[in-house]
């Protein structure tokens, strides 16, 4: 018996000027998954406990599950998997807690076969698992899961690293508050103006450009959501306050993590980031919510095999 576990990291999507194309990893929460080998032929999810455990257990329709089943295609048909999925973040929290047992399960998985497919195949097998939580195929959480860091996540090819200075850190702050991905995505409906998205299109160029010069300055001037922040910002109690308050602490940018509800935002150093999470988290406690803090490099880990 073939049998092994993989972690797979928290992230931010969007990181508000890349909707859908750009995300990073994080430091600190994750999900495990434990895959077994077998020659079923089939993809069965065995258990799931952790922070949550009501997910759907039939294959096609748990994240973990499809992502397998996509993956499976490049194998022999009597190829089976068996699948452990231990929850280490909230879903519906803005951290990517979907794609992340997406990602764990294919990179355990494909650690037991004997032609293990490239990180192409991962991205696309885990991209098409987590759609079966948000309704739609996107990687800006599963590109960062898989490779570590800032990555624009396409919807074809691979997913692309992108330097990632050593010293930016990210505050994130989780208001005990769950706002469903397709809920979400359901208030950008409509239509937008042209001029929002060649703001949005500078914005996501200057972000990129600093990243690439390591120049702040340039992060500085692009960090802002025209388009998708305006129309989410009211499904998040206190959102305004808590924004303000890491832009009052120094944040190169601050906005909303991935399809909310957590709130982030980037800063020079990690001290600066402590007092800014805070400052963030006493605003949701003035909107009436209790939250968790997450300081972090914007650098964070790739998923990887564990045991």
């Amino acid at each position: 018996m073939k049998r092994a576990t993989a972690f797979a990291p928290a992230s931010i999507g969007n990181i508000a000027v890349g909707f859908d194309i750009l995300g990073h990893s994080l430091a600190g929460p994750g999900d495990k998954v434990t895959v077994t080998l077998t020659n079923t032929g089939e993809v069965r999810i065995v258990s799931i406990k952790g922070s949550v455990t009501d997910l759907p257990k039939t294959a096609a329709e748990n994240t973990a599950g499809r992502a397998l089943l996509h993956l499976k295609k490049s194998f022999e048909p009597s190829v089976g998997f068996d699948v452990e999925i231990e929850k280490g973040i909230a879903l519906g929290s803005g951290m990517g807690g979907s794609a992340a047992s997406a990602v764990a399960a294919v990179v355990a998985a494909n650690s037991l076969v004997d032609a293990p497919v490239g990180l192409e195949g991962l991205y696309q097998s885990a991209m098409d698992g987590e759609a079966a939580a948000s309704g739609s195929a996107h990687g800006d959480n599963v590109g960062p899961m898989l490779l570590g860091g800032i990555v624009i996540a396409p919807t074809r090819g691979a997913a692309v690293r992108v330097p990632t200075p050593h010293w930016l850190h990210v505050a994130l702050v989780h208001p005990h508050f769950v706002l469903e991905t397709k809920r979400a995505r359901a208030a950008l409906a409509g239509a937008y103006e042209l001029h929002d998205f060649v703001v949005q299109s500078e914005g996501l160029a200057l972000v990129l450009a600093g990243l690439y010069a390591n120049d702040e300055s340039l992060m500085r001037r692009g960090f802002r959501d025209v388009l998708v922040e305006p129309r989410r910002a009211s499904l998040i109690p206190g959102f305004a306050q808590v924004k303000e308050a890491a832009l009052d602490h120094g944040a190169i940018g601050a906005s909303i993590a991935g399809a909310g509800p957590s709130v982030f935002g980037w800063f020079d150093t990690a001290p600066q980031a402590e007092k800014a999470s805070l400052a963030m988290a006493a605003a949701f406690k003035a909107a009436g919510l209790e939250s968790d803090r997450l300081v972090s490099v914007v650098n964070g880990p790739a998923a990887k095999v564990i045991g």
